[in-house]
């Protein structure tokens, strides 16, 4: 127990002492830890999501940022608990410069995102989606060149282990990209995307398997219903926890969707939903552009004007502070009168002269 005279350094410095014996002294059992990240758009379901991972009965709350929470799992009687770290990132894609924040070097080994799409809005989903893979695989990418001048192999690792799920046999591993960490598509509100008209839900159904093929990714399509989010549940705590990866497979675009990593293949995803003289006349530079091209004329995308948040967190009252709120409303009118003042002088100093 630290002393009363012990600094914070002191206490850091016997508590990696404490685990270092433990771990001399131990039974050889190690201790998981994974880190997670959720992104998507906003109002998507991460939180209702993450709170069913961790078995918590609580009412979502709005992300306002980024917010961490953590869980514990324990694979067997008498052994240590699993650790999980769950990163949320808020504001659909507003808050794109918060990533870098949780995946960091010391942790790339062991993390993996959780992309969440909302599917009753399919007019912003591939933009929302675009923009969150992009800046997430740039950062990533940085993280792995840097690792590859100072430790390569840990930066080799990881790019060998970007191919676990797809087996060398498989007719298609020439022709994907897979992303650099495990990564798990969610398809949420399927209970609104149900009621859409089929042939939309069939452009949607096979943009969103080519895309999660593509990627090396994981895809299942969810909503409030508890057995639907007992079966993202199950992609996230193989990820999480170590546990049990699931070999069922689910391709009825008449029914949610549940692909695994690395068991679909674009034989069975067939071509993008065009004729071949639409196809012949986009001038797409990769299979991606080709699919997005073709997407987009189905879903044209919202501008950016329209994505972005314009409401203000400062005045939303779940995060009211009564000290903080009376200060800045006391500097707000501390600023109107120094503009009135200011403004006053600058017309007496033009009447002056």
């Amino acid at each position: 127990m630290p002393k009363p005279s012990d600094t914070l350094w002191d206490i850091a410095k016997a508590e990696v002492e404490k685990k270092e014996n433990l771990e001399g002294n131990g039974d050889g059992v190690e201790v998981w830890e994974k880190s997670l990240l959720f992104m998507g758009n906003k109002n998507g379901g991460k939180t209702t999501i993450i709170l069913r991972c961790l078995d918590r009965d609580e009412i979502p709350k709005p992300t306002l940022a980024l917010e961490y929470t953590f869980g514990r799992r324990a694979k067997g009687h008498n052994r240590p608990k699993d650790i999980a770290h769950f990163w949320e990132l808020g504001g659909g894609t507003s808050l794109l410069d918060l990533i870098h924040i949780p995946i960091t070097n010391d942790n790339i080994r062991t993390f993996a995102i959780i992309l969440v799409l909302d599917l009753s809005k399919p007019n912003e989903l591939w933009a929302t989606m675009d923009s969150l893979l992009q800046v997430t695989r740039n950062h990533v990418d940085k993280i792995i060149t840097k690792l590859g001048k100072t430790n390569p192999k840990v930066a080799t690792e990881i790019k060998q282990r970007m191919w676990n799920n797809m087996p060398k046999d498989h007719p298609d591993h020439e022709l994907i990209d897979p992303f650099p960490i495990p990564l798990v598509i969610i398809g949420s509100k399927y209970d609104i995307f149900h009621e859409f008209d089929s042939e939309m839900r069939k452009i949607m159904c096979k943009t969103l398997r080519f895309v999660s093929h593509y990627y090396g990714a994981s895809l299942v399509f969810t909503s409030k219903s508890e057995a639907l989010l007992l079966k993202a549940r199950v992609l996230i705590n193989h990820l999480a926890f170590g546990f049990d990866r699931s070999k069922s497979i689910s391709v009825d675009q008449n029914k949610p969707l549940f692909i695994p990593a690395g068991l679909d293949s674009l034989n069975q995803i067939g071509p993008p939903p065009a004729s071949n003289s639409d196809i012949g006349k986009l001038h797409a530079h990769t299979p991606v552009d080709l699919w997005k091209k073709i997407y987009e004329k189905t879903f044209p995308p919202k501008s950016t004007r329209d994505l972005k948040d314009v409401s203000d967190p400062a005045q939303d009252p779940q995060y009211a502070e009564y000290e903080v709120d009376a200060m800045r409303t006391q500097k707000n009118q501390e600023l109107e009168q120094y503009k009135r003042n200011a403004s006053k002088s600058w017309k007496e100093m033009e009447f002056e002269s």
